[in-house]
């Protein structure tokens, strides 16, 4: 009776375990926005820098239907792509979700299919059976790697599964987007179960945080979707981040289809970074402006890479073209995004 009373009250532990490694990761590319159609090319140059991770950020492929059949043929298509097949061979992949792989355009809790694209987004990216990501709604989830002194907490954010609706005032402009800044503190980016679960992320032991968010966390206001439609949410991760005193955070998104480096200064906290890089298929003839840009946008196909020094103590970030000719580059001390 003893035995599978124990059996019984460590089963859910188990189950929602985070994915840990010992291993020191010091290279990891990243990327969003590849449309299945393309020939995808540019995953050999994502090869040619060897990474030992590679994350992608959302909008993986173009999916944008109900149909689940649909749905699965495009993940096929994308699964089929030469170049991705020997990134794998060698190189892990994680992800999250954007929209198009989502299922509907800019869409939130209101699409009818998130959990049965959700059970095929596990299955194609080989989730393990064991993974809390099949027990709770959404897909955030957390990895860390490494040792003592050399550990890097990765932190993928669910912007989709919990988000509340945007609200749109106007047809889109020359390079602005048609949404506002949403003033009713009750409308959600996260949802209460993940904003907790982030909560207890950061109480853990780390050197350096990776937060993966599919759409941009620092951009200024432009119309496009972005933290900043919920002003009050950005704040919050702000205010956590100070709270729990979470040193190392960095952020990486995707969705607009140009890159950029996005930083801002706060009284109470270190500086916060994030690069964007999209797409990896495709880029944008203009960009909406960012008062928080570091350096100039880069508005053809690409992809980051985020390269660890864990010596010198620093790390530095990189947006790479399809030629993989360094487009963005800053480096930051481990010193500087500490409190």
């Amino acid at each position: 009776m003893n035995k599978f009373a124990i059996v019984f009250f460590l089963f859910p532990v188990l189950c929602f375990a985070q994915t840990v490694s010992p291993q020191v990761i010091s290279k990891i590319a990243f990327g969003s926005c590849l449309h299945q159609s393309d020939s995808q090319l540019i995953w050999y140059k994502v090869i040619e820098q060897k990474p030992e991770l590679f994350i992608l950020l959302g909008d993986n492929l173009y999916g944008d239907t109900k149909d689940m059949n649909v749905l699965q043929q495009k993940y096929d298509q994308f699964g089929s792509k030469p170049g991705y097949i020997e990134l794998k061979k060698n190189t892990p992949v994680i992800a999250t979700w954007d929209d198009h792989d989502y299922g509907v355009n800019d869409g939130g809790k209101e699409y009818l299919m998130k959990e049965e694209s959700k059970k095929i987004f596990l299955k194609f990216f080989e989730e393990s059976a064991n993974s809390e990501r099949w027990k709770h709604p959404g897909i955030y989830t957390s990895y860390m790697y490494g040792v003592d002194g050399k550990k890097l907490q990765i932190i993928m954010l669910d912007c989709r599964t919990f988000r509340d609706k945007l609200v749109r005032v106007r047809l889109d402009l020359k390079c602005k987007g048609p949404y506002i800044k949403l003033k009713n503190k009750h409308k959600t980016f996260l949802g209460e179960e993940q904003w907790k679960w982030l909560e207890e992320e950061f109480k853990k032991p780390a050197d350096l945080r990776i937060i993966g968010s599919s759409t941009q966390f620092l951009v200024d206001f432009n119309g496009w979707e972005a933290w900043v439609n919920m002003p009050h949410e950005r704040e919050r991760m702000m205010q956590l981040i100070e709270k729990t005193k979470a040193n190392g955070v960095f952020f990486i998104s995707g969705d607009l289809h140009y890159s950029e480096l996005s930083r801002l200064k706060r009284e109470n906290c270190y500086p916060l970074y994030d690069l964007t890089s999209s797409g990896m298929t495709h880029g944008h003839n203009c960009d909406g402006g960012n008062i928080n840009r570091v350096g100039e946008p880069f508005m053809e196909a690409n992809y980051g890479t985020i390269s660890i020094d864990w010596e010198k103590q620093k790390l530095t970030l990189e947006i790479l073209d399809r030629a993989n000719i360094s487009r963005i580059t800053h480096e930051i001390p481990f010193s500087e995004i500490k409190f």
